[in-house]
């Protein structure tokens, strides 16, 4: 076990700070240390540079930051979407009921 994440373990619930999934003793192994910052080699001692998060989180995360690189903007952290389905559905609703 890396001694960053034994620090992390000690310093934080057991929870994933991306889906709140809460982890027991027995299910540790499904708990990773995500570099808030991506740089493995941060580690500091108060744990600011760390979460938890589970591994499919942690899974989705490195996901979401690659393909915000390969989107052309090498963006450090991905951006939220900015689609919105319901923008006009005050408009459409008055065109469906014929107003």
């Amino acid at each position: 076990m890396d001694p960053y994440r034994d620090r992390a373990l000690k310093l934080f619930p057991w929870i994933c700070a991306k889906c709140a999934r809460e982890f027991t003793y027995s299910r540790l192994k499904e708990l990773t240390v995500h570099h808030k910052d991506g740089n493995h080699d941060n580690n500091p001692q108060d744990g600011s540079n760390w979460e938890l998060l589970c591994i499919y989180c942690h899974d989705n995360e490195h996901a979401r930051l690659l393909d915000a690189q390969a989107g052309g903007g090498g963006a450090a952290k991905a951006q939220p979407g900015k689609f919105n389905p319901f923008a006009d559905l005050a408009e459409r609703m008055k065109r469906k009921n014929g107003g």
